[in-house]
């Protein structure tokens, strides 16, 4: 079993070193950081977290090439690995056009779009010009690096809709889908199934499909509740359909939520309004109630776990309990 930790990068800067080291600690595989708009920089708070770490890899979840270049991911990626010995993992995906077009940006094409990224990305690491004549990217034969990456750094996809989830199986080395609510895994592990069918010989066999979860762990119910609903109500109006479904519910259900809190600012309105029924994205509660909705994705055969925001009221405290109390029971099931 694989374990990790997803972080969005709403904390101060200083906090995710210290909730790295307690990740490392407590025996975490992998330490992964949202990079949404607005918020903090991943691409510093990364390099940072790289150089308070010894062991556990380090991730981006997501960078985006519409808000960052292709370019320039690749050269974060290299020096990523430059500086962590080979620590980092690339989390590549589309982003969500609800939050694009805060900044006017049309998500054009995505699925076009992350082929075509993966493709430019790992040609520079294998210190290839890339003259390149896509349908999104049209690149001269000076887009090289001018530098040697250490490796061609592990991508994986955060994927969403069926064209991103078969898109993962088929060029990534891993994927990170939501799994929002956690039985979700059931719906996606086919299409990246059928995604792998068509793999590139050249690619790795090996995949790892880390099963993207939201908790919210404490002895406080109230409290893990509210920092759940927290999450919910500023994401669940950009989540893709098949979430939808899978929890039944649509999209206009959680628009007045986000009106709520973004337009009227008034987030104890928009708590409120957050449903149990949407709280199934997640999970609240203590480590027991983890483990028994966790069990059946293990017995399915899911060999990475990765426990994302909230955590918990208190996120170092959530850590520390995931690592005490749930990895063991989950690793040996």
């Amino acid at each position: 079993m694989r374990f990790s930790i997803r972080l969005n990068n709403d904390l101060p800067a200083q906090q995710y070193i210290t909730l790295a080291q307690a990740a490392e600690n407590a025996g975490f595989d992998q330490f992964w950081v949202s990079n949404d708009l607005f918020l903090r920089s991943a691409a510093v708070i990364l390099p940072a977290v790289a150089q308070a770490t010894s062991r556990i890899q380090i991730g981006s979840c997501i960078f985006n090439p519409y808000t960052i270049h292709p370019a320039e991911i690749a050269m974060f990626a290299a020096t990523m690995d430059e500086l962590s010995g080979n620590r980092f993992n690339l989390g590549l995906a589309a982003g969500a056009a609800e939050f694009l077009k805060w900044v006017g940006i049309e998500q054009a094409r995505p699925l076009k779009m992350m082929r075509e990224t993966i493709a430019v990305i790992r040609g520079l690491q294998r210190g290839e010009r890339v003259s390149f004549e896509g349908d999104c990217l049209k690149w001269s034969g000076e887009a090289y690096l001018r530098f040697t990456a250490p490796r061609l750094t592990p991508i994986y996809l955060g994927a969403m809709s069926e064209g991103m989830l078969r898109l993962a199986g088929e060029v990534c080395d891993g994927a990170l889908p939501l799994l929002f609510p956690p039985e979700h895994y059931f719906g996606v592990k086919p299409l990246i199934d059928e995604g792998m069918r068509r793999r590139d010989a050249r690619l790795a066999k090996s995949f790892d499909f880390a099963a993207c979860i939201w908790v919210s762990i404490d002895a406080d119910g109230a409290a893990a509740r509210r920092v759940l609903a927290q999450k919910v109500a500023y994401y669940g109006h950009a989540l893709s359909p098949l979430i939808y479904e899978r929890l039944g519910l649509q999209q206009a259900d959680f628009l007045p939520i986000e009106h709520a809190l973004m337009v009227e600012r008034d987030e104890p309105k928009a708590l409120g309004m957050v449903t149990d029924k949407m709280l199934r994205i997640g999970i609240v509660g203590a480590a027991a109630d983890l483990v028994a909705r966790l069990r059946p994705l293990i017995e399915a055969g899911v060999e990475h776990i990765s426990f994302g925001p909230p955590l918990g009221p208190d996120p170092l405290k959530a850590i520390e309990l995931l690592g005490r109390e749930v990895l063991p029971q989950l690793g040996s099931a």
